[in-house]
């Protein structure tokens, strides 16, 4: 099987509609060859990942909550300071969320890179 790499340009769209298009190739459901039990997605480079458009207040409402597995350690962040701090994380984090979670799933995480052009 051939994989070919994609080149998203992220500038100006929504952060769902990136990450769906995203998992999707990396799933490798837009190949004919497509089976569920097997890593046939390509790679896929996402550019200008800074300029992506959140709708409605994600930006200040949003949070991510994170668990340490300890009584009352509930860690939340907010999505404006996780932008501020890597872009790249938060649609990264939002891919991975749309994978299936199954054994393949870091597999198909590790095609996936960033360019930001500055």
């Amino acid at each position: 099987m051939t994989q070919k790499t994609h080149t998203i340009d992220a500038a100006g769209k929504s952060l769902g509609r990136i990450a769906s298009e995203v998992a999707i190739i990396l799933i490798g459901k837009n190949k004919p060859e497509f089976v569920p039990y097997k890593a046939v997605g390509d790679n896929v480079i996402v550019k200008n990942v800074d300029k992506i458009k959140f709708t409605g207040k994600k930006i200040t409402q949003k949070k991510y909550y994170h668990h340490t597995k300890y009584p009352g350690h509930l860690k939340t962040k907010k999505l404006i300071d996780l932008i501020e701090k890597d872009p790249a994380e938060v649609l990264r984090k939002c891919i991975l969320h749309m994978l299936p979670k199954n054994k393949l799933r870091k597999t198909r995480i590790k095609k996936l890179t960033f360019l930001s052009e500055k």
